[in-house]
C-alpha cells in the first residue's frame, strides 16, 4: 500500500480525495495547519473510511517538519492542496496568498528532492486561463494573464513545476467544485464569511446568512451572470486517484496539465434556480456591482481527463446541490 502525504487534507477537496484514495487501496497521511477547516474532519473521516488516518498539525512552510514527515513514512507520493483559494480575497491580501501559496510549493518540493520524492500532484485552477477568447477551454488554450493574484499563484505554480527537472508531475486544473460526500459527514466548511457561492446559498437556506449577492447581471451571458463549470467534489476526488495511478505508470512524464470539469457551464442565476428547485426552497437574493478578478464565463473540455487519465465526471448538477443542503443540514 503507497502511502501519499496529502497536504490540507482536512479541507474541503482534501477530505474527500482521502476517502476515495483508501477506496483505492492507497495510505494517505495528512498535513494541515487548520486554517480553513477544523479538526473534527479527521473523525468523520475515519467514520466514513473505518480507517485510522495519520494526521500533523503543520504548515506547509515548515520545510524542515515536511522533510522529517516524508522520512519518517516513506512517502510516494504528494497530493497537494494546502493553499488559500478565494479570488475576491487574494484581490484584497495579495501577500497572503503569494506567501502561502507559492513559499508553500517551494518549500514541499524542497523537502521533496531532500527525500528524493519526485511525485506531485498540484491543485491547480481554471483560473490560470484568465479571460479566455472562448469556452470550451482545452488544456492548450492560451494561458492569459491572470484575474487575480489567486489565479496568478496558480499560474507561477505550474512553472516551478515544470521547471524542476527532477519532478514528475501533473497539474489538475478545477473548474469549480461544489456538493458533498453522499455521508453528509464532510462537505464545504469555509471559516467566516464564505467565498464561494455554493456555501452562501446553503447557508442562506439555513437562515445563518440573510441573502446572497449576485455580483453583476450585466455580463455578456444568457442572464447576465458569470458562467462557470460546476463538478461534484466527489468527482473531482476521484480525478486525483486517477492522477497518482498515471504517475506511477508514468514515471518519466515530467510534467502534464488535465482539465477537471463536467464541460457544462452554468450561470449564477441557474444554480439559485436549481438549489430551489431540488431543495424546494426560496432563497432570498439581490444584484450587487461587479467583483473585481472575476472572469465572465468559462467551462472546461475535458478531452484530454478523459482520453488519458480514464477520467469523466459521472454526477450532475440536481445531485451537487442536493448534497450540499444535506451537508448543511447536517453541520445546523
Amino acid at each position: 500500500m503507497k502511502n501519499i502525504l496529502v497536504t490540507g487534507g482536512l479541507g474541503y477537496i482534501g477530505s474527500h480525495t482521502v476517502v476515495e484514495l483508501i477506496a483505492h487501496n492507497y495510505n494517505p497521511i495528512i498535513i494541515d495547519d487548520l486554517s480553513n477547516t477544523n479538526i473534527e474532519v479527521l473523525e468523520r473521516l475515519k467514520k466514513i473510511t473505518g480507517k485510522e488516518i495519520t494526521y500533523y498539525k503543520n504548515d506547509v512552510c515548515d520545510t524542515a517538519t515536511l522533510t522529517h514527515i516524508l522520512n519518517t513514512h516513506h512517502i510516494e507520493g504528494v497530493i497537494h492542496f494546502a493553499a488559500f483559494k478565494a479570488v475576491g480575497e487574494s484581490v484584497q491580501f495579495p501577500l497572503k496568498y503569494y506567501h502561502n501559496n507559492i513559499g508553500g510549493l517551494v518549500s514541499l518540493i524542497s523537502a521533496m528532492e531532500a527525500c528524493q520524492i519526485k511525485n506531485i500532484v498540484f491543485s491547480s485552477s481554471c483560473t490560470v486561463y484568465g479571460e479566455p477568447d472562448f469556452s470550451p477551454v482545452g488544456e492548450l488554450s492560451p494561458i492569459k494573464k491572470a484575474s487575480s493574484p489567486y489565479g496568478n499563484t496558480k499560474q507561477i505554480g505550474e512553472e516551478i513545476l515544470n521547471e524542476c527537472a527532477f519532478l514528475n508531475a501533473v497539474a489538475l486544473r478545477y473548474f469549480n467544485p461544489i456538493g458533498a460526500h453522499e455521508s453528509a459527514l464532510i462537505g464545504e466548511l469555509p471559516l467566516g464569511v464564505p467565498n464561494n457561492l455554493v456555501p452562501f446559498i446553503t447557508q442562506t437556506a439555513a437562515g445563518i446568512r440573510e441573502k446572497i449577492t449576485v455580483y453583476g447581471n450585466d455580463y455578456n451571458t444568457k442572464d447576465g451572470t458569470c458562467v462557470r463549470d460546476y463538478i461534484h467534489v466527489v468527482d473531482l476526488a476521484k480525478a486525483h486517484v486517477k492522477a497518482i495511478d498515471f504517475i506511477n505508470q508514468n514515471p518519466n512524464n515530467h510534467f502534464d496539465v488535465f482539465n477537471i470539469g463536467t464541460g457544462n457551464g452554468f450561470t449564477v442565476l441557474e444554480i439559485i434556480e436549481t438549489f430551489e428547485k431540488v431543495n424546494q426552497i426560496k432563497l432570498n437574493y439581490t444584484i450587487g456591482a461587479r467583483r473585481v478578478g472575476d472572469v465572465e464565463k468559462v467551462w472546461a473540455n475535458n478531452d484530454k481527463a478523459s482520453n488519458v487519465l480514464g477520467w469523466q465526471a459521472e454526477l450532475n448538477l440536481e445531485k451537487m446541490v442536493e448534497s450540499a443542503w444535506r451537508w448543511q443540514q447536517h453541520l445546523h
